[in-house]
Formats: structure tokens, C-alpha cells, sequence
């Protein structure tokens, strides 16, 4: 059959440390970074950070599955439809060639709730949603294309 990439559930904020002992192991596995550029009140430091919360891909034959488990941090497989969720070569090729590069925060300063956006860099460049929730801090940004919601931080002024 071959070799599929499955998707790992972590416990939080195990997502690196996972995907170093999965590498440890000689096991084939993808966990999305991205480094954004944080300002804190001295100075500016690059931050490496998973792009995609608690979760890692695998790259493992079916019956190889149970291999994971003996790293820690590691909590269960995705499952889509009753069965292990699986992603396909070409989308883990994707993400690795757009995800290089380091990102600001977006700035989405003037947003209401109902209005279209176009994120114009970052990991999702070029993706279009609809604002369903805005505060102070941050926006929440409905990607219909993608099936799934995204919050954006407003820049502070």
C-alpha cells in the first residue's frame, strides 16, 4: 500500500519537542512552523512557532501506526470519518513551500463583521474570509475555501 502521512494529536505545546523525538527515531514527520517577528518593550526577537496547534504529521506504512506512541507529549491520530485522517503528499509539499520566511502580525486595523478580507502575506497569503468576530485585539476571519477559522492579531498602534 505504502506510505501515508498521518496526523498526530499532541498535548499542548508538545508539537516540536514531538516531531525531535519522531526525528530521533527515524521516523518521517512534518510539523508546520512559521517564525514571526515579536516586539517586546527592549527589543525584537524572531519566535519559531507551530503553525498548526497540537497537531504533527507522520509518515508511516498503516501497520507501522502504533510505532509513535513511545514518544511522549504524543496523545492519539486524527480521525476523519472513523478512519485515521490522511493528508496527501502534495499538500505536505505545499505547506512546506509556502512556509518559509518570517511574518509581522497582519495588520487588519479597521475590520468590521461581514466584510470580505484578503490575507496579504504569512501562511495564508492570498486566502479570502469573512469577519465573523472583532475586538480590541483580534480578528476572527471565517476561510470558507479552507473549511476552517482563523484569528489574526491586530498590530498594536
Amino acid at each position: 500500500m505504502g506510505k501515508k502521512w498521518f496526523v498526530i494529536y499532541t498535548r499542548p505545546q508538545q508539537e516540536l519537542k514531538v516531531a525531535k523525538q519522531l526525528s530521533m527515531m527515524h521516523i518521517k514527520n512534518y510539523c508546520p512552523t512559521i517564525t514571526i517577528l515579536k516586539q517586546y518593550s527592549d527589543r525584537k526577537k524572531k519566535i519559531t512557532k507551530p503553525l498548526l496547534s497540537s497537531y504533527v504529521m507522520v509518515q508511516l506504512e498503516e501497520k507501522e501506526r502504533g510505532i509513535v506512541f513511545s514518544c511522549s507529549g504524543i496523545v492519539r491520530y486524527l480521525f476523519y470519518l472513523g478512519k485515521p485522517a490522511v493528508v496527501h503528499a502534495s499538500e505536505i509539499d505545499l505547506m512546506k513551500h509556502h512556509l518559509n520566511g518570517v511574518y509581522n502580525y497582519i495588520n487588519v486595523a479597521n475590520l468590521s463583521v461581514g466584510e470580505s478580507h484578503t490575507i496579504k502575506e504569512g501562511p495564508f497569503s492570498g486566502v479570502s474570509g469573512e469577519v465573523v468576530q472583532t475586538d480590541n485585539t483580534k480578528v476572527k476571519l471565517q476561510l470558507v475555501s479552507l473549511g476552517m477559522c482563523i484569528t489574526l492579531k491586530k498590530q498594536a498602534a
